[in-house]
């Protein structure tokens, strides 16, 4: 485990984008559309999530963290908006979009110019309570993290019958 750094988080951060991009650009739908069952995420609806967090999550909880000290808690983060927003939109719309909103908000986070003591300022989560800054900022990455995890590991999941005896190799299958 290593400690929190901004500029570390945000090397991280302004990668995602174009991860994304060479991982998700020109496949065919088969790939974009497909999830593990039934109420679960295809690789479109996390690209779709990961842009809706870009625009009320993270810097809007940052500057509210800032801002008041923990006294006004976060607004709710709607987990399920991008069914509704990403409605008639490509997987290269989702893409600019992100990579766009992604450039600003990094754009937002270095202009803070934050000192050691702006990170254990604690804004108040609807569900978690008091959490820090730090907390919030490593949340973002680890977040990132997990959904390009979950891209992964939903389109391997594609193959799972086509791989046959060497599935019990393939641990992203059983998770």
């Amino acid at each position: 485990m290593k400690p929190f750094d901004i500029n570390e988080a945000i090397q991280i951060l302004e990668r995602t984008p174009a991860i994304l991009k060479v991982f998700l650009s020109d496949l065919p739908d088969t790939w974009i559309f497909s999830n593990e069952g039934e109420e679960t995420w295809s690789p479109f609806d996390i690209l779709g999530h990961l842009v809706h967090g870009e625009k009320t999550d993270w810097i809007t909880r940052a500057k509210l963290t800032l801002g008041n000290d923990g006294k006004k808690p976060f607004p709710p983060f709607d987990r399920f908006a991008q069914f509704k927003d990403s409605e008639g939109k490509s997987i290269d719309d989702l893409l600019e979009e992100f990579e766009d909103l992604r450039r600003k908000n990094i754009e937002i986070l270095k202009e803070m110019n934050l000192t050691d003591s702006d990170y254990f300022k604690t804004g108040r989560h609807p569900n978690l309570g008091a959490v820090t800054l730090k907390q919030l900022l490593a949340t973002w990455v680890v977040h990132d993290l997990g959904h390009i995890r979950q891209i992964a590991r939903v389109m391997a999941k594609q193959y799972a019958g086509e791989v046959g005896p060497w599935e019990q190799y393939l641990r992203v299958l059983s998770e």
